[in-house]
């Protein structure tokens, strides 16, 4: 419908003589009797057509054009808005539309031919997965989800960090709780991973090896196989929320030297360098970024001769220009904030388009139980973890609790709240709204014969209450919400959506009759809740829960 009335309107300024680059804003009005939708063209263009908003508006509107049973009326209001009415079989014309498409509706071609990569999780292999890295996990998955509906090719890739200081206390850490084993007497320190786990691993080497690793120098063994056991138990846990990767970037290849004896951190190096942007003092290698009105300079090179984050975040994102991704994003943990623009400014220094890379940030998740916050701590071994709040809550309460508020909002997890078998749980509402237009279709085939494939949707143009039209309207907006949510790389857009559908199709069905009413309306209205579960099963698919027939 937007599509349309934008057309119309653009038609209408060249017959104005009134030639324009801008993009035509369409919103709707909060209150329907300003219209069912609304254009400021007029107050926008007015100052470059040198005419009084309101005279230009009127001028505008004289020039409209619209096929039949499209519009019903349009008004001047205000200074100088353009608002329209449309006709209700219009309106109703949008839900045969998602008929017809099915799963398709909502989808476009625009990212056809282009590349896109999300980045998400990116754990550090040191022990199970907390609930604050499920978010990260669940939100980038949805905007995975998001980009495939528009034609991106998608890859969905884990950084796996099996490279810095954080490794080598997991290995010392296993080699610890192997030496206890081994009945040596170790001094286990505060700053080293404390968990079950770690022992669990110590446990499956001292099996294996026997006391042969008791005097090994080395951590390899140790670093291998916590890594190996850690990932995998990672994997497992994801799979559990269905969420996956097509491709994992070892840290470590950024490391290995090449024939010309640089690794890809050095080149970076060498590179920011040449653009005058590093400096050497204290004993470390500097991002000289104060040069870009920062405060202070940045570390890349400890004093130990160790890469801080920066260095071999800067060399991954170049892989990801090399690789010819048009469309990078990233969903980082709040820990991120402070580093990620210092990674996009030195890939601008570099000659790549920085602009390209989009950040995702999520604020930290904390869970509450009966009132009582769960404190976590991965290190201490007390973490509060995904996978018992998926044993506890399910994969789908799990995913949409994640997602149900905006990702720059602290997330308080309410877990007695999300077991809840009412409509005060969101995720029992939205399914619930399924499972009644489920039970309502099959009631129908029985009772009737009604068969949601067959032919009948145009009966939908009989429509013309409030409650019914208010419901067409509503799941006609499901496009914009999706390209609003890869906007703002958003989904909680889409929950709160989809609320707002089953919010519509509940009052609906509260107040229009459907199998008790007269033949041609009640196919009608049959035919409009199959459009609504449509809409809403799309939904569920990019969210990633599932759709269930009963409940």
């Amino acid at each position: 419908m937007q599509f349309y009335l934008t057309e119309a309107i653009q038609k209408a300024l060249i017959a104005s003589g009134i030639e324009t680059g801008r993009e035509i804003q369409i919103e709707k009005p909060t209150d329907r009797k300003f219209g069912d939708f609304s254009t400021n063209v007029a107050l926008v263009l007015a100052k470059e057509c040198r005419m009084n908003p309101r005279q230009l508006a009127e001028k505008i509107s004289g020039n409209l054009v619209f096929r039949e049973n499209t519009v019903r009326d349009t008004a001047i209001a205000g200074p100088g808005f353009i608002n329209f009415y449309l006709e209700p079989a219009f309106i109703m014309q949008s839900a045969e539309q998602i008929i017809v498409e099915g799963g398709h509706f909502g989808s476009t071609c625009r990212g056809k031919g282009k590349k896109a990569i999300v980045e998400y999780v990116s754990a550090n292999p040191t022990g199970p997965l907390t609930i604050g890295r499920g978010r990260g996990g669940v939100l980038g998955d949805c905007i995975a989800n998001l980009l495939e509906t528009q034609g991106y090719e998608v890859t969905r890739e884990y950084y796996f960090n099996d490279a810095g200081r954080q490794m080598t206390i997991l290995a010392e850490s296993v080699r610890l709780r192997y030496r206890e084993l081994c009945g040596r007497t170790v001094a286990f320190p505060e700053t080293h991973y404390q968990g079950d786990y770690i022992r669990d691993i110590a446990a499956r080497m001292h099996e294996k090896h026997g006391q042969t690793l008791a005097d090994a120098d080395g951590l390899d063994e140790f670093k291998q196989a916590a890594e190996t056991v850690i990932f995998t138990h990672i994997k497992q846990t994801l799979h559990r929320l269905g969420i996956r990767h097509d491709s994992y970037f070892n840290e470590h290849k950024l490391y290995l030297e090449d024939d010309s004896g640089r690794s890809a951190n050095d080149r970076v190096v060498e590179a920011l360098k040449e653009k005058g942007f590093v400096s050497e003092y204290d004993g470390a290698t500097w991002f000289t970024t104060t040069k870009l009105g920062q405060e202070k300079d940045k570390v890349l090179i400890k004093s130990s001769g160790e890469p801080s984050y920066r260095l071999p975040d800067i060399a991954y994102h170049v892989t990801k220009f090399e690789r010819g991704f048009s469309e990078i994003v990233n969903v980082f943990g709040a820990d991120h904030i402070d580093e990620y623009p210092d990674v996009v400014e030195a890939l601008n220094i570099l000659g790549y388009e920085g602009d390209r890379i989009r950040v995702a940030i999520n604020q930290f998740v904390t869970t509450t139980v009966n009132g009582e916050t769960v404190k976590m701590s991965t290190r201490k071994g007390n973490a509060d973890l995904l996978d018992d709040l998926i044993d506890d809550v399910g994969a789908d309460a799990t995913r949409l609790f994640f997602i149900m508020r905006g990702k720059d909002s602290h997330l308080n997890f309410d877990v007695e709240l999300a077991k809840k078998q009412s409509k005060d749980n969101p995720v029992f509402y939205l399914q619930y709204a399924h499972a009644r237009i489920c039970s309502l279709l099959r009631m129908a085939e029985k009772e009737i014969g009604f068969s949601s494939d067959g032919s009948g949707a145009h009966h939908m143009q009989l429509l013309d209450s409030e409650h019914e039209l208010r419901l067409a309207f509503g799941l006609a907006d499901y496009p914009l919400v999706i390209e609003n949510c890869i906007r703002l790389l958003e989904p909680q857009k889409m929950v709160e959506y989809l609320h707002s559908v089953a919010e519509l199709y509940h009052r609906f069905y509260q107040e229009c009759p459907i199998l008790k009413a007269e033949p041609d309306i009640r196919t009608a209205r049959l035919f409009l809740s199959v459009a609504t579960r449509q809409v809403l099963r799309n939904g569920f698919g990019i969210l990633g829960v599932t759709a269930p027939e009963s409940m």
